[in-house]
């Protein structure tokens, strides 16, 4: 990433640029991006290809203004870590379904990222609804967050459970992995009936006092605790809401199984 991409990448979160790359800096840069970009799948539902470059995920989220799913926020958070002197790996995961069980390998991906301080911390913007600030790899006690309580815990196979609120949500290796690694798993979710994401539509966007997420027509938005759902009820609302509270303009409207 040069310089002016990287200057276009913190203008795009609002972000100044650390004068270091410590823990607070990463912090700092990680609450920002989930305030900045949204977690969504559209391009799944406009036919829109997904491709895991890290050109290309930094073009879809810095110049197109667009948002995405794991594999693109937390490409494109790594890229834009790296570049500011983070020690950056790509981890893989397998998350935790409505049956208790793990999905399939590279059914996610997460950020290890350590810092010039001594710093060792988990990293993910691209989880929706988890953890606001990164949590420190290396800490197996309870940490609370913004998003909840979290807990690391050692599995017999040298992987890490990650907990929430006392509910596991995936299993972490921490072997570092490349980025052409996740195509297969990418790859899956955008076409597999099996896949939650090509069953749904999301876009999804943390807000200084809550949240706001537009699935299909159903509009919700969380402030300060208090929840409104709205359904709206024309193509030509949902795209305004969508420039509205995500920033994202569409000349039409996604849906589910759509293809362009």
């Amino acid at each position: 990433m040069h310089s002016e991409q990287l200057d276009a990448y913190l203008r795009r979160i609002e972000a100044d640029r650390p004068a270091a790359p410590t823990a607070g800096a990463l912090r700092d840069l990680h609450l920002a991006h989930l305030r900045a970009v949204p977690f969504e799948n559209l391009s799944i539902h406009l036919g829109e290809e997904i491709e895991l470059t890290e050109k290309a995920l930094v073009t879809k989220v810095v110049d197109a203004r667009r948002g995405g799913f794991c594999y693109e926020l937390n490409g494109a958070f790594g890229a834009l870590l790296g570049a500011l002197g983070f020690d950056v790996a790509l981890v893989q995961a397998r998350v935790y379904g409505d049956t208790g069980q793990p999905g399939i390998p590279y059914d996610h991906m997460a950020l290890r990222v350590r810092t010039d301080d001594g710093g060792d911390w988990l990293a993910d913007v691209g989880f929706g609804t988890h953890s606001q600030l990164p949590l420190a790899f290396g800490d197996r006690g309870e940490q609370s967050d913004p998003g909840g309580v979290f807990r690391l815990h050692d599995t017999p196979e040298g992987d890490l459970r990650v907990v929430k609120d006392n509910k596991p949500q995936y299993l972490l290796e921490t072997r570092p992995r490349e980025l052409a690694d996740f195509r297969v798993g990418a790859w899956y979710h955008r076409t597999s009936p099996a896949s939650h994401f090509t069953r749904s539509l999301v876009c999804s966007l943390l807000t200084g006092n809550g949240r706001v997420t537009l699935s299909g027509r159903t509009l919700t938005t969380t402030a300060d605790g208090e929840r409104q759902v709205t359904e709206l009820v024309s193509a030509a609302e949902v795209l305004a809401a969508y420039d509205r509270h995500f920033g994202i303009r569409l000349d039409r409207e996604p849906t589910v199984g759509g293809t362009g």
